[in-house]
């Protein structure tokens, strides 16, 4: 007898079946003790209401030929002009009454920066210590 042996090509494969089965095996169990857990509760600090407006900026102004006037709101909004170092008074006066007040520098366009600078700078020379700029938002 003439036995020929047949070659049968073993590739090896992955059996997919028991990974399956694990697989849902874990999906039943999420699914089970999901809506059994307490989501993180943040215990948030609190803050009273404040029933005083906050109060009104106190303005410096410089206009296109240099001149400085100073703008306070909350004593009648009248603009007076002044020069650097009356400027620095009148803003130390205002704060001394109410302390915790900004301060903001509007300046035409036309204005040099070097100039803004000086009364920014003379300003937080003496201690103020919240002078920003005012600006406008641009128009379409």
């Amino acid at each position: 007898m003439n036995y020929r042996r047949k070659r049968f090509s073993t590739m090896s494969q992955i059996n997919v079946v028991p990974y399956i089965d694990v697989m849902l095996v874990l999906l039943v169990i999420f699914m089970v003790t999901a809506p059994m857990m307490n989501p993180g509760m943040v215990d948030l600090p609190q803050v009273g209401k404040s029933t005083e407006p906050p109060p009104q900026p106190l303005e410096v102004s410089i206009k296109a030929g240099g001149q400085i006037v100073f703008i306070d709101r909350d004593q009648g909004g009248s603009a007076r002009s002044v020069t650097e170092a009356e400027l620095v008074r009148a803003i130390k006066q205002a704060l001394s009454v109410k302390g915790d007040r900004p301060v903001v520098i509007g300046a035409d366009r036309r204005v040099e920066y070097g100039q803004v600078m000086r009364v920014m700078d003379a300003l937080q020379g003496e201690g103020i210590a919240r002078v920003g700029l005012l600006t406008r938002p641009r128009s379409n």
